[in-house]
């Protein structure tokens, strides 16, 4: 194999390792789109890099689930049951319309929560995930919300 030959092939090798090797010197997270957001149950961990306090009562706990069959969003405010649809391709993501029931919330706080909660979905337009982690981005790729997938 004549050297120039044999050059090329090892950069065509070796540029995923340094782009990775690249993004993890910079601090990077591992981010697939390939794994799944559907038929997880995602629960709302930070809203605007504010950490929520999650409750004790699963019927209270601000958390989504993605049904792929349907392309519908479904799950709870944290006041209230939420559901609308949803498109996803590749790193884009559109939720909505939104329906929420429409029950009186006795905690002020966990009021003004699913509010905020539902605007970040309504404002999402991509997505990624790193481990059990969904991050939900506006269209500048700034962070909405954060939501955990681990199920515990």
């Amino acid at each position: 194999m004549p050297f120039h030959a044999a050059r090329s092939a090892l950069r065509r090798l070796a540029f995923p390792f340094l782009v990775a090797s690249a993004a993890a010197a910079a601090g990077c997270t591992s981010v697939s789109l390939d794994q799944p957001i559907e038929s997880r149950t995602w629960r709302l961990a930070s809203i605007d890099t504010q950490p929520v306090i999650p409750s004790d009562d699963p019927r209270q706990a601000a958390q989504i689930v993605f049904d792929g069959g349907a392309r519908r969003m479904s799950g709870s405010g944290g006041c209230n049951r939420i559901s609308g649809n949803y498109q996803r391709t590749g790193a884009q993501l559109k939720i909505g319309p939104i329906v929420s029931t429409r029950m009186a919330c006795l905690d002020a706080s966990r009021g003004q929560l699913e509010t905020r909660f539902v605007a970040a979905l309504q404002a999402t337009t991509s997505y990624s995930v790193a481990g059990n982690e969904l991050i939900l981005l506006d269209a500048r790729g700034q962070t909405l919300a954060k939501l955990d997938g681990s199920n515990k």
